[in-house]
């Protein structure tokens, strides 16, 4: 069985990074999936929610913004996915899923590959070419814009909802008006 690993959340100067790793079952509507990056909101939405029906195991890990600033976000990224591979793994077992890592093989998204204990491959632009990263980088993406939308809500001056995130002029502005959020990631200059 191939499992996809993607992330979402590298580039933004706040909140955490996401990641999520999937196994499709053999019946899977593949029309459904491309890169996240590709698909508009409501796209990715629906696929969200078919993937969380039919995938045969999923799971999402996360490293938040106190980790980011820690440990830097290439091992934070690293660790968010590892993160997803150990809860798509618990929760098949909580499924009574016959998934053991003697036939499972991981695909990662990029080039560098978390700490997990099956056999894992990097490949670049793997969530334009492997179902599993595809189905991966939309729930990584999903679930991550969910917390940000979230956090928009207990932080509206930031503008979360609107930006994710991500080091737009607004978000630059806001942070230099209202400075931090207690979500930044120090870490990252704002400039």
């Amino acid at each position: 069985m191939i499992c996809g690993i993607d992330e979402a959340g590298r580039g933004p100067l706040a909140g955490p990074v996401c990641a999520a790793a999937v196994i499709l079952s053999e019946d899977f509507p593949l029309k459904l999936l491309n890169d996240s990056k590709k698909l508009t909101s409501s796209r990715r939405g629906e696929a969200r929610k078919i993937i969380f029906e039919k995938a045969l195991a999923w799971g999402i890990g996360w490293a938040d913004h106190i980790e980011i600033d820690k440990i830097n976000i290439l091992q934070a990224s690293l660790l968010a996915m590892q993160r997803a591979f150990e809860d798509m793994m618990n929760k098949a077992s909580e499924k009574k899923l016959l998934l053991s890592i003697e036939n499972v093989n991981a695909i990662v998204d990029g080039i560098y590959i978390p700490k997990i204990h099956v056999p894992c491959v990097a490949m670049i632009k793997a969530d334009t070419k492997v179902p599993e990263v595809m189905a991966a980088s939309i729930l990584a993406k999903t679930e991550r814009d969910i917390y940000m939308e979230k956090m928009a809500e207990l932080y509206p001056q930031y503008g979360y909802d609107k930006h994710k995130g991500y080091p737009t002029i607004a978000h630059r502005q806001a942070v230099k008006k209202y400075g931090a959020s207690p979500i930044q990631r120090l870490s990252f200059k704002v400039k």
